[in-house]
């Protein structure tokens, strides 16, 4: 069974997918609401899936914050999962690597689990399907990563640790890979999904998201709610970029 890490950060407006408020017309507050559906998105498919979840989350004085940030998330979570059954943990280290890689090296070389996962809200269309496919997948491959564009990483899945020191290095696909390489590792892949950062990234999301939606496919339940009330439009231009307008 892997051990699927959600490292999530308190959703606060002042937090909150800040690239995302600083390029889009979305306010903080907006950014909050969008961050907790997909951060219930997130939670919800790994729940879902046959992997065990842990929620390790940033506590609020590393980021400036006077709340309670596990009492924050778990009341953002009320009602998606059983509320024992997540295990909460508190990240350590200053970058998102260094977090990520004193979680997965915690979890394989000191508790033992067979696998671990890495993954962050903002893995906007990330599914059970991945996270079950990437267990799958690492039966043979001791690490499995998701694709985003622009090499980014919307999944890291290790059966084995690497050196994780700067290892989400952008393109962080190519750095985890080099990184696995190095160690003699095989590495394989998921599909490449949408990774949420900035207001490009939202435009595809939404385009993505109001077609599923239409065509009556599958998509993130939470994400598509707040979709669905956004006012949100996309403008397509000549040279096939997407911006976002009210």
């Amino acid at each position: 069974m892997t051990t699927v890490a959600v490292l999530a950060d308190p959703p606060h407006p002042d937090v909150a997918l800040p690239d995302l408020v600083a390029s889009s017309p979305l306010s903080g507050s907006e950014a909050a609401d969008l961050y907790t559906a997909l951060l219930r998105d997130t939670v919800l498919a790994v729940d879902r899936s046959g992997g065990e979840l842990l929620v390790n989350y940033r506590p609020a004085d590393a980021l400036g914050l006077d709340v309670d940030s596990e009492a924050q998330i778990r009341s953002a979570l009320d009602g998606v999962v059983d509320a024992d059954s997540p295990r909460f943990e508190v990240q350590v280290g200053e970058t998102f690597a260094g977090r990520a890689g004193n979680t997965a090296t915690h979890l394989l070389e000191t508790e033992g689990v067979g696998s671990v996962g890495v993954v962050r809200p903002e893995a906007a269309l990330l599914a059970r399907t991945d996270i079950d496919g990437a267990a799958m997948k690492l039966r043979s491959s001791p690490v499995v990563l998701g694709p985003a564009p622009g090499g980014r990483v919307t999944y890291a899945a290790f059966a084995e640790p690497i050196d994780y020191a700067d290892c989400y290095k952008p393109p962080a696909l190519e750095t985890l890979t080099d990184r696995a390489l190095d160690r003699g590792f095989d590495v394989d892949f998921l599909d490449t999904k949408p990774f949420l950062r900035t207001a490009t990234d939202l435009a595809e999301i939404l385009v993505r998201v109001r077609t599923r939606s239409k065509a009556e496919a599958i998509v993130p339940p939470h994400l598509a709610s707040w979709v669905a009330d956004s006012d949100l439009a996309v403008t397509a231009h000549a040279d096939g970029s997407l911006t976002l307008r009210r």
